[in-house]
């Protein structure tokens, strides 16, 4: 279905991916290396492909849109880079991450070439408001990665706290790609405000996909290790409806494997979550997320590009990898 969605501006993200192997040039071999490592891994290409459709949407996809769409690929690998270090993750899309092959120093250091290649991209498109938003945006993220940090082992968290972590580390960079298109269009602010709304709910319900298939994927579809929230005390939706509604024992062996950041007893702590319905209840609210991103969308015209922003929007909360 992915194809279907990317088709109508299928030629444009033949460019993006064009772009971004040109601007991963650099006279220093470790960050061509690592930067071709983890961007030839594959992956979606949701985020850029929102910028193009969004483009699409609104009247029409363009060169600036092409440049922009790298720029949000580039902070997006970026955050990926540095998200894996901190994790101490070792499995990504299916391989070794780039830490597990390459080490945490070249990783880190990669990932600020990354960001500021983004940077000088932005800088290129001449466009002050967007860089504005970008540099807001890309510090937000950063504030997600610490704040996420500083609550891992944290099994007291709220779902407000948890809904605060997910928006900074992942939506606001949906909402960012699609907003970004509109100020390159110069959107009036209604509609620019909407369609970076859809952005924003859809990044919430594609991570809250995300964390239900940490307890329920086939790691074989999500490139990554089930537990892997568990074991860096990620306190997610799935695990705060057992304490929360589960009973009082399941409810202490999760809060305990939070505060351990163990998968000792990962078995039990999925079982406890299908026991107190914490995947339906998950998925329950991505889906209210999708529904409000859709609705969103009522303030552009009947386009193939909306019809593919739609159907993307019904993908990310169905899918299983």
């Amino acid at each position: 279905m992915i194809d279907s969605i990317r088709a109508c501006v299928s030629d444009e993200f033949a460019l993006v991916d064009k772009l971004i192997v040109e601007q991963l040039h650099s006279d220093v071999d470790m960050v061509e290396n690592i930067g071709h490592y983890i961007v030839d891994a594959g992956g979606k290409r949701l985020r850029p492909l929102l910028v193009l459709l969004s483009a699409a949407a609104l009247g029409g996809c363009h060169a600036p849109h092409v440049k922009f769409a790298a720029v949000v690929e580039f902070i997006h690998t970026a955050t990926l880079l540095h998200d894996d270090v901190v994790d101490i993750s070792s499995l990504r899309r299916g391989r070794a991450t780039a830490n597990e092959k390459f080490g945490n120093a070249p990783s880190v250091l990669v990932g600020d070439f990354l960001y500021t290649r983004a940077f000088q991209l932005m800088v290129q498109l001449d466009n002050m408001s967007l860089l504005q938003h970008m540099a807001d945006t890309t510090n937000t993220i950063a504030e997600g990665e610490v704040l996420q940090l500083v609550r891992a082992g944290d099994p007291s968290i709220t779902e407000g706290q948890y809904l605060d972590v997910i928006i900074r580390k992942t939506a606001v960079l949906f909402a960012a790609a699609c907003r970004g298109a509109a100020l390159l269009h110069g959107t009036d602010n209604e509609t620019a405000d909407q369609i970076a709304n859809f952005g924003l709910n859809l990044g919430i319900a594609f991570q809250m996909i995300d964390d239900v298939l940490d307890y329920q994927g086939d790691p074989a579809k999500t490139g990554k290790n089930v537990g892997d929230d568990l074991n860096e005390g990620k306190t997610t939706l799935p695990l705060l409806h057992v304490m929360r509604s589960g009973s009082a024992a399941d409810a202490a062996l999760v809060a305990t494997a939070l505060r351990n950041k163990s998968t000792e007893h990962i078995d039990e702590v999925i079982a406890a979550v299908h026991r107190s319905g914490g995947i339906e209840v998950t998925r329950e609210r991505a889906r209210a997320h999708r529904d409000e991103a859709i609705a969103s969308l009522r303030v552009l015209n009947d386009s193939d590009a909306l019809q593919a922003l739609k159907n993307l929007a019904h993908l990310s909360v169905d899918r299983e990898g």
